[in-house]
């Protein structure tokens, strides 16, 4: 999934969630040779309702209650909201940044072999190709926090901390709100 803002040099890619073969239209399972599927009919799962009348009616949440985000989704709106935080302070030198989010840093098994603390985030400086990333590992920020507002803070002091090591200056300097808890 890839998100802008009303900047065009401003991007932030947040990490793909591999297609499942319940988001294919009913087509697509007909073409794959499932037995039994008739080309018109829904499949199982794309059915609101079982066979017998039974099941979800509805949707459970509502899309304006909190709940109804998964714990990924409020991650990444909370990466999206520091990241634009220092964009509307800094402008022009966080252009062509872009700022990711992974699950797990790579490597973590070696990193847990060796009795060594897990990174929440990196960046990869610019290439020839394309600008630079500052990646965050949603996994190992929300083991570190132990609430949603402790949450909101350390991935803030995180996005600050990879993108002050990107420009070469503190962290205090870049935001005045660094590691200041609300």
């Amino acid at each position: 999934m890839q998100s802008s803002n009303h900047d065009p040099a401003f991007t932030v890619r947040l990490a793909d969630q591999a297609a499942s073969p319940q988001d294919a239209s009913p087509q697509d399972f007909s073409a794959t040779g499932l037995k039994g599927q008739a080309a018109g009919r829904k499949g199982f799962r794309q059915r609101r309702r079982n066979r017998h009348g039974r099941g979800l009616r509805g949707e459970l949440m509502l899309p304006t209650l909190p709940g109804y985000r998964t714990r990924s989704e409020h991650f990444d709106e909370l990466v999206l909201d520091s990241a634009q935080r220092l964009h509307d302070i800094w402008g022009k030198l966080l252009d062509g940044v872009r700022f990711a989010v992974d699950e797990i840093p790579p490597g973590l098994e070696q990193l847990v072999a060796d009795s060594a603390p897990a990174p929440m985030g990196s960046y990869e400086p610019a290439t020839a190709d394309e600008g630079p990333v500052i990646t965050l590992y949603r996994r190992v920020v929300e083991q570190a926090c132990s609430s949603r507002e402790e949450l909101q803070d350390l991935v803030h002091d995180v996005v600050v901390e990879h993108t002050a090591e990107m420009l070469g200056v503190a962290p205090e300097t870049l935001d005045p709100v660094y590691r200041r808890r609300y």
